[in-house]
């Protein structure tokens, strides 16, 4: 399915974008989350927006652009385009997200060390 250089109608465009939205809210867990995006993405798009965040991510931790071209195997021009957005509300948002996953799954990982003792 290719994109359409059609414009929609604005009114009719937020509806679209809120129904997307909510969809999005509505998701329960990861592999809910896979099932849904796997069956409405084509893989190249799912990946292409998952390498997004993980680039996002990454240059947040500060790696380099050579470890992340290496890695994702992407080019140095997404990743750029990727470093233009960090100061967004969105992408920020979106890390902030991704770093409390990490955060509670690296503190459970202790607890469950300290009550197995």
């Amino acid at each position: 399915m290719r994109t359409s250089n059609k414009k929609l109608n604005l009114s009719l465009q937020k509806q679209v974008y809120s129904l997307f939205n909510q969809l999005i809210v509505d998701i329960k867990g990861n592999d809910e989350a896979e099932l849904i995006m796997r069956d409405f993405f084509k893989d190249s798009e799912y990946e292409m927006f998952a390498k997004r965040l993980a680039i996002a991510y990454w240059l947040k931790k500060g790696r380099s652009y050579a470890n992340i071209k290496k890695n994702l195997k992407v080019s140095s021009a997404t990743i750029a385009s990727i470093q233009q957005t960090m100061d967004k509300k969105g992408i920020k948002h979106a890390l902030k997200y991704v770093e409390a996953d990490e955060w509670a799954s690296k503190w459970s990982e202790k607890i469950k060390k300290i009550t197995r003792r």
